[in-house]
C-alpha cells in the first residue's frame, strides 16, 4: 500500500531532525514501513495498519506544535513513546518559574517536577526524593531564587553534608570556604545558571545567599528563607533532626535526596530514611517521591538507572 502524507503547517525541519536524526528514529519506530521523505511530503509504503499508526503520530506531534508552538528533543521523544501527558508537561504546563542566564525558561518537565511546584505554594517543608537526573535540586533552587526575586523571603540557605569534612579536608588547599566549595558545586552551578556571576557574589558576601555545609546549621534560627538540604540521604539522624528544627517563621525547607545513594559509613544511620519513617504521617508536609520516568538528563541516564535497578533486583534474590 502506497500512501502520501503532508507535513503541512508543520515545520520539516521540525519533524526531520537536525541530519534526519529524528526521521531516522521514527523510521526504527515503524520497522514495517518505508517512509520516503520530500520535503513537506511523505511517501508511505507498508500494511495500512501501521500507515494509520503512523498517521496517529503525526497528528500528536501537529497539536502539540499547534498548542505549544514548540517541539524539543525531550517532547519529540515523549509523543514518540505515547506519553502527550509527559510532553505536554515539558512545553509548559505550569508556566516558566523564571528564566536561566541563556534565556530558556526554567520550568516542570514531569509529572512529579509539577506536583512539587505545586506544593511548595502550599507546604513549609518538602521531602523530595528519588533518582539522579529528576531534577529535584535544581529545581529546588529555583523555586527558592523565585521567592527571594520576589520577595517572599529575605534570604536563600543551601547545605549539603559534607561526608569527608573531617580529617581528608584538612588536606584540600586553602581556607575553610575554599576546603568546602567541592562539596557545595552542584548548589553553584544550578545558582550559577539563573544569577549573573557578579550579583550572586554580591548576594553572597552579603549572606543573602548563604552556602554551607549541614554542621555549620547547629544553633541557628532560620526564618524569611527558603532553606535546602541537598544530598539528605548523607545526613545522620541526629544531623537532620537538627537540621529540621531549625525552621523559623515564614520559612519554606526543602530536603532532597536518593535513599539508594549513602555515602556514610553505617547506613542505618541515613537521616533521611529515618525521617522518611516517622513523619509519614504527620499533616503539612509533602513527601514527593520521584521515579525513573522523571527522568530529566540524557536519555542514557534513565536507561542507566533502570539497568543498575535490574541487577540490584538480581543480587538481592540470590
Amino acid at each position: 500500500m502506497e500512501t502520501k502524507i503532508e507535513l503541512e503547517n508543520l515545520n520539516p525541519v521540525d519533524f526531520y531532525g537536525v541530519n534526519e536524526q529524528r526521521l531516522e528514529k521514527i523510521r526504527q519506530l515503524f520497522p514495517k514501513i518505508k517512509i520516503i521523505a520530500r520535503g513537506n511530503s511523505l511517501k508511505l509504503l507498508g500494511e495500512s495498519a501501521e500507515v494509520d499508526k503512523f498517521s496517529l503520530l503525526l497528528k500528536k506531534i501537529k497539536k502539540h506544535v499547534s498548542t505549544f508552538n514548540t517541539l524539543t528533543d525531550t517532547e519529540f521523544e515523549s509523543l514518540l513513546l505515547n506519553d502527550e501527558h509527559k510532553a505536554s508537561l515539558s512545553a509548559g504546563s505550569g508556566g516558566a518559574i523564571l528564566f536561566s542566564l541563556q534565556g530558556q525558561a526554567i520550568k516542570p518537565r514531569s509529572e512529579n517536577q509539577v506536583r512539587m511546584v505545586e506544593e511548595f505554594e502550599k507546604k513549609d517543608l518538602i521531602f523530595a526524593t528519588g533518582p539522579a537526573g529528576t531534577g529535584k535540586t535544581y529545581l529546588a533552587v529555583a523555586l527558592a531564587v523565585k521567592a527571594l526575586k520576589s520577595g517572599l523571603v529575605k534570604r536563600i540557605i543551601l547545605c549539603r553534608p559534607a561526608v569527608e569534612a573531617g580529617e581528608k579536608i584538612g588536606f584540600l588547599p586553602g581556607d575553610m570556604k575554599e576546603k568546602l566549595d567541592p562539596y557545595m558545586q552542584a548548589l553553584y552551578d544550578a545558582l550559577n545558571d539563573m544569577i549573573p556571576q557578579k550579583r550572586l557574589e554580591a548576594l553572597i558576601e552579603e549572606r543573602i545567599v548563604q552556602i554551607a555545609p549541614l554542621a555549620f546549621m547547629r544553633g541557628r534560627t532560620l526564618g524569611e528563607a527558603v532553606v535546602i538540604l541537598d544530598e539528605a540521604q548523607n545526613a545522620t539522624i541526629s544531623q537532620l533532626k537538627m537540621f529540621l528544627t531549625r525552621m523559623g517563621e515564614n520559612s519554606k525547607f526543602i530536603i532532597t535526596g536518593d535513599e539508594t545513594q549513602i555515602d556514610i559509613a553505617d547506613k542505618r544511620d541515613s537521616g533521611l530514611v529515618h525521617a522518611l519513617k516517622i513523619l509519614k504521617n504527620l499533616e503539612n508536609i509533602s513527601f514527593i517521591r520521584f521515579k525513573n520516568s522523571d527522568v530529566v538528563r540524557h536519555r542514557l541516564v534513565k536507561q542507566i538507572i533502570e539497568a543498575y535497578d535490574r541487577d540490584f533486583a538480581e543480587r538481592k534474590n540470590k
